[in-house]
Formats: structure tokens, C-alpha cells, sequence
């Protein structure tokens, strides 16, 4: 029997893959992040959830931050290999070098012994004053201790910095004050122990982060893509979340491609998405046109950020192509 193919009636909706290729590159973002890949590319798309920054290039007043996302805050581990370490109180086996060697294998100090205001001091030296945003030490303690994290400028005097944290973790792992918003610069650094002695309490590195604070303009980078055929038109999404007011898409977060080594760039309109998870939001931009090329990258700007007012996280990005 023949096949008769009924013309177009001129009603039917021309077929659209954007919806499908969106929900493509959600899935590859979600994969990713559960995953903890670092950056890939295939034939048509590309992923980064910013597991290292292999993948990204040109910061300009923004940094990748140790939980895996890019803001216009530039933080940066501090170099500790001249500062004073001391301590006062009862820290068993207490070697400081073990502290900021960047081997989790070796043993810094113990707390079996250890009993409230027992202090681990950083003296950054005279002279030297630091704006220190975070704090972590490393534990593969089963038992618990709580330290405050503090600053001072007199060694007398000593500000709370951040929440309380616990060194408790039962496999492994660095007790986090997390991001916090520190104006002053002090010299002196210390953890001050807050509860009774805990057994068992192996400590082996501390890391101290600097931070310039939330900067009003910012932006990055991706590196470049090289496609397997010449580009005339890109998409790209990505997830991102609102750690302080609310970021406006286009405004205070805007996304740009380029098919030319960014040498050209396109700037697009985004638009939401549904939220990619709780408290992280998701945005897009299909069908973007471009100056024609096999050099693919993109570019996310920071407008009007303003520390504890408005800061946005960018938390993944997806390219289509």
C-alpha cells in the first residue's frame, strides 16, 4: 500500500529543540555535580560545576571559591610558611609544620588533654595584617571539640570571627567557619577551644583564606572550546544562586558567548529556569548568534554586588553548540 504524505496545512507548530536541549544540559549539570566531575566537552555541548579551575580563565575581581563556585569576592588561601605558631594550653604532640605542610597525613597536634581557652595562635608578624574570611582545620577525630575563631591587632583584645565549628567528623575532614564577612585586618589569628577535653582529637591542617570582600564588578571566563565544525550559533545555561539579595538576570548577572576566541562576544537575554535545587536557580539562553568560528568560549559578568546586599554564585555553567 502507497504512503500518501498530506501536505502542510500551514497549522502545524514548527518543531523546537531548545526545551529538550535545555533539559539535556540540566541533566549533564546535576550529573556533574552529584559526581563532582571536573569540566568536559563533547562533539556538541560542554559542562564545568567548577571542581578545580582548570576550566575557567581571566578573573577580574572574582575567584573560584572552595565550595565549588565563582563570585565577585576574591578569596585566596594564605601563606602561612612565616607566620608564628604557637600554643598555650595543653595540645599534645603539637608541631606546627605539620599544620601547613598540605598533608593531611601528618599529625599537627591532639586535644586528649586539652581543656577550654587552650589557644592555637597564628602571628602573621610586625607589621603584617591580613583580612582572613574563613577558617578550616582538619580532624579524623570521632569525639568532638568546638573551637571560636578570633582576631586581634594587640594580642590582648581578640574579636569572635565567624560561628563556633566543631572538629568532629568520623571520616575525615576539614571543620569549615565557611564565607563570612570580616572589614578589619588583624595580625594576631587564634582558635580558641571552647568545651572540656576530648580524647582522640588528631588535628593535622589548618588553612586561613583571605578575602578582598564582595567587589561591586567582576567577571570570568571560560577556556576555550574548540568545536568540530565552524559555530554560527550557541546556547548556553547555567545555575546559580542569590547568597544575598536578589541578582537580576541580564542586569547584575549578564552572559556572553563567543565562537571567535572572545575576540567577538555576543552579549545575550536570559532567562529563568525552573530552580535547579533548592536555593539554586538556573537561567538560559538559546539560539544565541555569533561571529562564525570554532573558538568557543563564554564570559559571566557581576554587576552592582554589594557584600551582605547583593551576592550571586555562579554554581555551573552548560554550553550548547
Amino acid at each position: 500500500m502507497a504512503i500518501t504524505k498530506i501536505p502542510n496545512s500551514g497549522f502545524e507548530t514548527p518543531f523546537n529543540s531548545n526545551k529538550i536541549i535545555n533539559d539535556i544540559s540540566t541533566l549533564a549539570l546535576r550529573e556533574a555535580t552529584a559526581e563532582n566531575r571536573v569540566a568536559y566537552n563533547s562533539n556538541s555541548s560542554f559542562v564545568d560545576v567548577f571542581q578545580d579551575t582548570s576550566s575557567v580563565t581571566n578573573f577580574v575581581n572574582a575567584s573560584r571559591n572552595d565550595d565549588e563556585y565563582i563570585s565577585a569576592e576574591v578569596v585566596a588561601e594564605l601563606d602561612l610558611s612565616s607566620a608564628s605558631i604557637t600554643q598555650s594550653g595543653s595540645l599534645s604532640s603539637f608541631t606546627p609544620a605539620n599544620l601547613i605542610d598540605d598533608n593531611i597525613t601528618t599529625e599537627g597536634f591532639h586535644t586528649d588533654s586539652a581543656g577550654v581557652g587552650t589557644l592555637l595562635k597564628f602571628d602573621l608578624g610586625s607589621g603584617v595584617a591580613k583580612k582572613i574570611v574563613r577558617a578550616k582545620i582538619y580532624t579524623d577525630a570521632t569525639a568532638y571539640a568546638s573551637w571560636q575563631f578570633q582576631g586581634s591587632n594587640n594580642d590582648s583584645s581578640y574579636t569572635n570571627l565567624g560561628s563556633v565549628i566543631h572538629t568532629q567528623d568520623n571520616g575525615n575532614a576539614y571543620a569549615d567557619t565557611g564565607i563570612y564577612i570580616n572589614t578589619t585586618a588583624y595580625r594576631y589569628y587564634q582558635f580558641n577551644k571552647q568545651n572540656s577535653a576530648q580524647g582522640g582529637q588528631y588535628h593535622r591542617e589548618v588553612k586561613l583564606y583571605e578575602g578582598s570582600g564582595i567587589n561591586a564588578t567582576a567577571s570570568f571566563e571560560g577556556n576555550t572550546i574548540t568545536a568540530p565544525s565552524s559555530v554560527s550559533s550557541m546556547g548556553g545555561l547555567f545555575t546559580y544562586q542569590d547568597n544575598s539579595g536578589t541578582n537580576a538576570l541580564n542586569t547584575d548577572i549578564i552572559l556572553q558567548l563567543s565562537a571567535d576566541g572572545g575576540s567577538n562576544y555576543t552579549t545575550t537575554t536570559l532567562t529563568a529556569l525552573p530552580d535547579f535545587s533548592s536555593g539554586i536557580k538556573m537561567a538560559k539562553a538559546n539560539d544565541v548568534s555569533v561571529t562564525a568560528g570554532t573558538s568557543l568560549k563564554y564570559k559571566i559578568s557581576f554587576a552592582n554586588q554589594s557584600t551582605g546586599s547583593k551576592e550571586a554564585r555562579i554554581r555551573g555553567v552548560s554550553l550548547q553548540y
